[in-house]
């Protein structure tokens, strides 16, 4: 489905169709039908419309003539079948840039682009396409620090449950927060370059505007801090797991041990039992005392047991 929208007078305005310097807005539902009849209406190379579809495109820019495209990853929450062991996913987001309009695609709800549609975004004016891709280029950066920042609480709180139970759950958390990580590290590396690649050449041709220059770097070292927070996070993470697997492993070890001394001491009267309860002579056994003779020793010597074991720390 298509949206042409506007500024005007200071708010956001949506209109029945396109016209010079608005945003058209491509998002789902959608069919190939519509892409390429919005292709042949635009006068936009088809691939850049089906390219920004596929959820493994990689952040990236192309130029073809007058017309630029921009494929950058967002993160959106999981409701994929295809990816249901992580919170979040990245996705990608088109920027199609023509000399007429500005055109955004993607194949999911994104939070980046409601937050523009919602007219949430200061000095957001669609006219101006270089501010435009900036501002959409700042709010996909904090958008990866909000995400991860929530990735960082919720890892919080399952470790405080851990340290009372560690139960499957709780590490099958601990691992869908890693998968999610790893997401946002690999796009932000992407986006990373993308970015300096798009500094170095100019694409936005914004070298002489001090100002959308100072933006775009301050847009490139968020990018890196919020790379920098993922990488971090990642290694906690990875930290973490081990030693739960270490704790796990050690707690396995020690009630293992305990079963193994617990049996041992257990063997002592078993095995002063055994021995009477046998078919031949044994001293004693007629004496009408001797099952509590029995009972005393077993005792005595399974208590002399587990006092050694108590003494050499083995409990």
């Amino acid at each position: 489905m298509l949206r042409f929208l506007t500024k005007s007078e200071g708010r956001l305005k949506e209109l029945a169709d396109a016209e010079t310097g608005c945003w058209i807005n491509i998002y789902p539902p959608f069919s190939q039908e519509e892409l390429e009849e919005v292709a042949l209406r635009f006068d936009v190379p088809l691939d850049f419309l089906t390219d920004s579809l596929d959820i493994d495109e990689r952040s990236r820019y192309e130029r073809e003539e007058e017309v630029k495209l921009i494929v950058v990853n967002t993160p959106v929450l999981n409701e994929s079948e295809e990816h249901r062991d992580t919170i979040f996913i990245t996705v990608p987001l088109g920027i199609i840039l023509t000399p007429e309009h500005v055109i955004t695609i993607t194949s999911f709800e994104n939070p980046v682009i409601q937050a523009f549609l919602d007219d949430k975004i200061k000095n957001f004016d669609p006219k101006d396409e270089a501010m435009f891709v900036l501002q959409l280029f700042e709010q996909n950066v904090y958008r990866f620090l909000n995400c991860l920042k929530q990735l960082n609480v919720k890892r919080n709180l399952i470790e405080q449950e851990l340290f009372d139970s560690s139960r499957n759950k709780e590490l099958r958390q601990l691992l869908s927060i890693e998968k999610s990580l790893v997401y946002f590290v690999n796009t932000l590396s992407t986006n990373e370059l993308l970015k300096m690649k798009m500094k170095r050449s100019d694409l936005l041709g914004i070298r002489d505007d001090e100002e959308k220059m100072d933006l775009f770097e301050d847009i490139i070292i968020d990018n890196s801090q919020a790379l920098e927070m993922a990488n971090v996070y990642t290694n906690i993470l990875n930290g973490t797991m081990d030693a739960y697997g270490s704790i796990i492993s050690n707690n396995l070890n020690i009630t293992i041990r305990r079963l193994t001394l617990v049996t041992i001491i257990l063997m002592v009267p078993t095995l002063i039992a055994s021995i009477y309860g046998m078919n031949v002579q044994l001293p004693f056994e007629k004496h009408p005392f001797t099952v509590y003779f029995i009972i005393s020793i077993s005792l005595v010597m399974s208590l002399l047991l587990a006092w050694y074991f108590q003494r050499k720390r083995l409990f």
